[in-house]
């Protein structure tokens, strides 16, 4: 059976071995162990293979590129039809991350109206 796949550290034949992750190529004049350790993963290909690989998934980015903005529009559509409570869901998949703000003294934390009386009533005393 073909394998494709290896593990850093295993006995591997003659031929060429992928790094994806590093886009290192390890070149096998003759069988032996492949560099690296268990998490290293490698893949057999010729290099001719990788450079066919390159063309057909920039037309597979090209074909699917269209649906990227067709998802754009009907998402711009729903916030505008459902109004304010699309924000709230659009908001809660954020994160509450808002690019525009800054928070270096911290956040600002919601105060009852119990202790917002009270730190008036403070402030107060400490004027007079």
């Amino acid at each position: 059976m073909l394998r494709i796949r290896h593990i850093g550290g295993e006995k591997a034949e003659k031929g060429n071995y992928w790094d994806f992750s590093t886009g290192e190529r390890v070149t096998m004049s003759e069988a032996g162990r492949l560099p690296g350790d268990e998490e290293t993963v490698y893949y057999k290909a010729s290099p001719l293979a990788i450079l066919a690989a390159g063309p057909v998934l920039g037309l597979l980015y090209a074909a699917f590129l269209p649906f990227i903005g067709i998802a754009i529009i009907a998402k711009v559509a729903v916030a505008k039809l459902m109004g304010s409570s699309a924000e709230g869901l659009s908001r809660v998949a954020a994160f509450n991350w808002s690019p525009s703000e800054s928070n270096l003294a911290g956040r600002r934390s919601k105060k009852t109206k119990a202790e917002s009386k009270e730190a008036e009533a403070d402030s107060k005393k400490n004027t007079e």
